[in-house]
């Protein structure tokens, strides 16, 4: 089971900061989401900012690429120091040449569904991911409630990882606090990305913990 916090929570300012805070806390990625104005309504982080923070933690940066033709901008993410790429399927009408261009770089790829996408769209590329990202609110902007009906697209994505033997992480974003946490483990989910739960928290080495006992108990 991982924790990927999403510095998309963060404090801006002193994302140097908060990127060693939750390091010390023992998890084990760090989430960066890549929001371009066009595919979701709000605007994050370019590849400079991952070049920036890529000397600041030694752990592997999950990058979440929320924007159209991700296509333009693969290479320079892989190059930029990012070691998972994301990308949805509802933003390329190439989804197979988008995760060869990830895996030519050698970066784990993964591919994303939104809360309305049926698992069925990426069922012919499960056999070349790493991770597989089923968000769990509509993505955009951190804080928002989970969306209960993504619970069985987990389900289905563990029952056709068994079926066919394919080694995809499954991870989870989107309204991630203890109780959902482990709800998602139930459902087959071993990657959970939290932003504002952890650092919207007064303490957020105490909310990690609290998501650690939530799906490793």
């Amino acid at each position: 089971m991982k924790i990927s916090p999403s510095i998309l929570s963060a404090d801006f300012a002193n994302l140097q900061r908060d990127i060693e805070l939750v390091e010390k806390s023992g998890v084990d990625y760090i989430h960066v989401d890549v929001m371009d104005g066009h595919f979701v309504p709000n605007i994050t982080f370019g590849p400079d900012v991952i070049k920036a923070i890529r000397p600041v933690t030694k752990l592997p940066l999950d990058t979440h690429l929320m924007i159209d033709n991700p296509e333009s901008y693969i290479d320079a993410f892989a190059e930029a120091g990012a070691d998972i790429i994301g990308v949805h399927v509802e933003a390329t009408a190439h989804i197979h040449r988008a995760l060869q261009m990830i895996k030519n770089k050698n970066v784990q790829a993964e591919v994303v569904i939104n809360p309305g996408t049926p698992v069925e769209s990426i069922r012919h590329v499960l056999s070349m991911v790493d991770q597989v990202l089923v968000m769990t609110v509509n993505p955009g902007f951190g804080g928002q409630f989970f969306i209960e009906e993504t619970l069985s697209k987990i389900q289905q994505l563990a029952k056709l990882k068994d079926e066919h033997g394919y080694n995809y992480d499954i991870e989870v974003d989107g309204g991630i606090v203890p109780e959902t946490a482990k709800r998602c483990k139930e459902a087959g989910a071993n990657v959970f990305v939290a932003g504002s739960y952890i650092y919207g928290a007064e303490q957020p080495k105490e909310k990690i913990q609290l998501l650690k006992e939530a799906v490793e108990g």
